[in-house]
């Protein structure tokens, strides 16, 4: 079997012999793989992925995600064989899509933390900006309604925001198991 992403492959020669991960990424050009956990230190101190010919693998668990894939490995089978692939298929499947739900989970909690950092620091601009002004005597009207009506306009965006991420994460969700019981049903 080729190697392809997401298969699970030991390293049998080299520098990493032993190890064992998921495949992130292939390079046909050059048969080399790109292996979880198989990193080398740069001078500069950046962490980078070290390519590993695929020659030096040995394939221990296969991502049958791809029907093609399973359907090349269940030929000449028997059919008790051929129903523990399928099931095998439907739990990496499974599994791949609640990755992936975690994944666009993590990215919106990323972004919103990102937002609050930058509402903070405009925020924070805004009252050294006062506080310059304040010190050199120029006159400054500030009125602390229209702060206080900025900061809940900030607040109302962050709670839609949140409920925008939450009710996608739900839907995920549900999708998810509803994916399940159509596949316990089967």
């Amino acid at each position: 079997m080729p190697v392809i992403k997401g298969d699970t492959v030991k390293v049998m020669r080299g520098d990493f012999k032993g190890h064992v991960g998921k495949v992130r990424s292939v390079d046909t050009k050059k048969g080399r793989l790109e292996i979880e956990g198989v990193i080398i230190t740069k001078v500069d101190g950046k962490k980078v992925p070290r390519p590993v010919h695929a020659s030096n693998v040995v394939i221990t668990k296969l991502n049958l995600t791809d029907p093609w894939r399973r359907r090349k490995l269940e030929e000449g089978l028997p059919e008790e064989v051929k129903k523990e692939i399928e099931k095998e298929a439907e739990e990496q499947i499974r599994e791949m899509e609640e990755e992936e739900i975690k994944e666009e989970v993590e990215e919106v909690e990323e972004e919103e933390v990102k937002e609050e950092e930058e509402e903070a620091e405009e925020a924070e601009e805004i009252k050294e900006k006062v506080a310059e002004g304040m010190e050199k005597g120029e006159e400054i009207k500030v009125k602390e309604e229209e702060v206080e009506e900025t900061e809940e306009e900030i607040k109302e965006e962050k709670e839609k925001e949140i409920k925008k991420a939450k009710k996608r994460t739900v839907k995920k969700k549900e999708e998810a198991k509803d994916l399940k019981k159509e596949e316990d049903g089967e």
